[in-house]
């Protein structure tokens, strides 16, 4: 019997050593798998910070983009707005114009068109004026030369009463 027992307690030995054995791997792995993941940690993580710079570079340039979209867009607007405000302003000033020219008119004040005929007639006039004197310019020389005799004028007063 005693040899039963032997077999039995060197078949429990192999178990347990194999046990042990299995158990001395499993940690050996597990060191494993921790060292490398330390080593490729690092890289690992440059390589997420390499991708997210790559992102945000991305998503910079499509705000940007849209950016400058809107910019157009709202350039276009205040164009298009520009035009119409110019547009509707020279309405407003026109339909000014015409309410204060029937006001003036109403009021007898001349137009425009009214003082430069006016001035036009004037300058005329002017020219007429220029041209007679030159044509008796040497009847006026001798009217000149005799003075006229003056007559004296009386003032009458009102009586008080």
């Amino acid at each position: 019997m005693a040899t039963s027992k032997d077999d039995s307690s060197s078949s429990s030995d192999d178990k347990t050593d194999r046990i042990k054995d299995s158990a001395q791997q499993i940690w050996l792995a597990g060191l494993g798998a921790f060292a490398k993941m330390q080593q490729e940690g690092s890289k690992a993580f440059e390589a997420l910070v390499k991708d997210g710079a790559g992102m945000q570079k991305k998503t910079q340039q499509a705000a940007e983009e849209t950016l400058a979209q809107a910019q157009q867009r709202m350039a276009g607007f205040a164009s298009e707005f520009g035009t119409k405000a110019a547009g509707q302003w020279g309405k407003l000033e026109n339909i000014f114009e015409d309410r204060v020219a029937r006001a003036l008119e109403k009021l007898g004040v001349p137009s425009a068109a009214d003082v430069a005929a006016l001035q036009a007639r004037i300058e005329a006039l002017e020219a007429q004026l220029k041209q007679r004197d030159a044509k008796t310019s040497p009847v006026r020389a001798s009217r000149k030369a005799a003075p006229a005799p003056t007559a004296k004028k009386t003032l009458r007063r009102p009586k008080a009463g």
